[in-house]
């Protein structure tokens, strides 16, 4: 308690001086915590996203159709002749400038069929979804977001009204739950959001065909993932003349892995790039305590002179450096908190929150303690080796 409280002594009477030394620490800090904190905010928004789209569900894109497209009636096949799959969903979209009396919006269309509400995570609020009907007529109906029905015709309740899409006039049927703002209509610019029978939209797009290079694929209850994946790839293999690189298959689980992989290689990275500048840190702090031992040279030969052991003078100058280091560390995260905070305020329309990571908090203490003891022990162990007639001797 007496070395803590003549190194916080210590510490007190040179403030400019020992804020420059924590500096470094506190720099080190806010480059661990808030870059890891930063990606693993984002890592798991995105992940959240890519779980929304559904707990069972595969992403099927076709590169190569060998002159044999995959059409509507192969999904439904597909559906009605393999039990593991329990629905399948063409994805299908394009930019449009919607209409409603005086009000204008740019949209993103998605040609549907009935099945993308089976896959998707979605929720009807009112009215119905894009019925197989729908899709055999090609009709000019579309569901749309309880937030676009208020932003583009002024209310939720708006069934039957009529939105031009493109100068196309499309009946609203269904509005869905509003989900909160993604990442992908960030990107997008805000886009406006609706849903069009799929015949529809290879209408309204001339950018879309009337083959279908990707899906989505829901798994059956009581299979898997993997099962409703192998027979997928056989059917497509089968179709495709046995050749694997006409297409692909991926499944939200891998994506999740190879975002946690993503996630996990870049905190490996910037934690080792803010390790070095938390080195350099220490090497100021060691350099600091080389000059303090010097400057308290004869303090130290009478300390000795009247009985202070060595363990004691080693313990005073190691618990200095170690308090540099912790204050530093201390300034370090709560700076990161008010940095993060900031950043969060920002980017609130983007639905992410960014937050201390607790571990890399942790791991910041015990590495900035390490430090402490390691740049701290020769200096210590600098003072402690001086002999009392030397030190008593000294003119500096």
């Amino acid at each position: 308690m007496l070395s803590l409280k003549m190194a916080l002594r210590s510490i007190g009477a040179n403030k400019m001086r020992s804020a420059l030394t924590m500096l470094g620490i506190i720099i080190g800090v806010m480059a661990l915590v808030v870059l890891v904190s930063l990606v693993d905010s984002a890592t798991g928004a995105i992940t959240d996203e890519v779980s929304s789209l559904g707990s069972s569900l595969l992403t099927v894109n076709v590169t190569d159709d060998k002159g044999v497209p995959v059409r509507l009636e192969d999904l439904q096949t597909w559906v009605d002749e393999e039990p593991s799959i329990a629905a399948v969903a063409p994805y299908a979209t394009a930019t449009a400038t919607g209409k409603y009396g005086t009000e204008s919006a740019s949209f993103n269309v998605y040609g549907v069929t009935a099945d993308e509400y089976k896959i998707q995570t979605m929720q009807l609020t009112a009215g119905r979804f894009i019925a197989s009907s729908d899709v055999r007529n090609s009709s000019r109906v579309c569901v749309i977001p309880e937030k676009t029905a208020v932003d583009l015709i002024g209310y939720a309740d708006c069934l039957g009204e009529e939105i031009a899409l493109d100068g196309v006039k499309y009946t609203v049927i269904g509005t869905l739950e509003d989900q909160e703002e993604s990442l992908a209509t960030i990107l997008t610019g805000g886009a406006k959001v609706a849903y069009i029978p799929y015949t529809s939209l290879v209408r309204l797009s001339t950018g879309t065909g009337v083959s279908i290079p990707t899906f989505y694929i829901g798994a059956a209850e009581g299979f898997t993932l993997e099962q409703a994946e192998k027979v997928m790839k056989d059917i497509l293999l089968e179709r495709f003349e046995g050749d694997e690189d006409a297409f692909y298959i991926s499944s939200q689980n891998l994506i999740e892995e190879a975002m946690s992989q993503i996630s996990n290689l870049l905190n490996i990275l910037l934690g080792g790039i803010a390790a070095i500048s938390l080195i350099v840190g220490g090497i100021g702090i060691m350099n600091i305590m080389l000059v303090t031992v010097t400057e308290r040279t004869r303090e130290i030969g009478i300390r000795k002179a009247i009985g202070a052991s060595r363990g004691s003078i080693l313990r005073q100058f190691l618990i200095e450096a170690v308090v540099l280091c912790m204050l530093g560390c201390a300034l370090g995260i709560f700076v990161s908190w008010g940095i993060l905070q900031i950043i969060s305020a920002i980017t609130v329309s983007a639905s992410i929150s960014f937050h201390l990571n607790g571990r890399v908090v942790v791991l910041s203490v015990l590495f900035c303690f390490l430090i402490g003891v390691i740049f701290g022990l020769y200096p210590a162990n600098k003072a402690a080796k001086m002999k009392p007639i030397d030190a008593l001797h000294y003119g500096g």
